[in-house]
């Protein structure tokens, strides 16, 4: 069974800081790329940053860039989301994402092949 469970997220106030998880068990870990989206209650599903099966060229959404940032431990099959500076418009579910096998990791929630059931990420100002 494919699971993709995610932690790290609560309440916190605006510009604290928090670090998200995801523990993927997931076939070949280590040639996916993966990502983190977020949505909030209306919106759509948005996305938040990406990194490739290397751990190279992480791509971030532009009203992430700069405060975000995304890693990966491909030996601990995990993938990380260091959160700086939070805004109250940071909130919402985040959820951890795999994208198929060779896929090169993209900014289309329809691209990737598993997610995860979310933690939620609430900034207060």
């Amino acid at each position: 069974q494919v699971q993709l469970v995610e932690s790290g997220g609560g309440l916190v106030q605006a510009g604290d800081s928090l670090r998200l998880s995801c523990a993927a068990s997931v076939r070949a870990f280590g040639s996916r790329a993966m990502a983190w989206f977020r949505q909030t209650p209306g919106k759509e599903r948005e996305f938040v940053a990406a990194i490739s099966w290397t751990g190279a060229s992480p791509s971030y959404a532009d009203s992430v860039k700069g405060r975000f940032t995304i890693s990966r431990d491909n030996a601990k099959n995990t993938v990380a989301l260091q959160m700086n500076s939070l805004k109250p418009e940071d909130t919402a579910v985040y959820y951890c994402a795999a994208d198929r096998l060779g896929a090169s990791g993209s900014s289309t929630p329809g691209s990737y092949q598993y997610w995860g059931q979310g933690t939620q990420v609430t900034v207060s100002s």
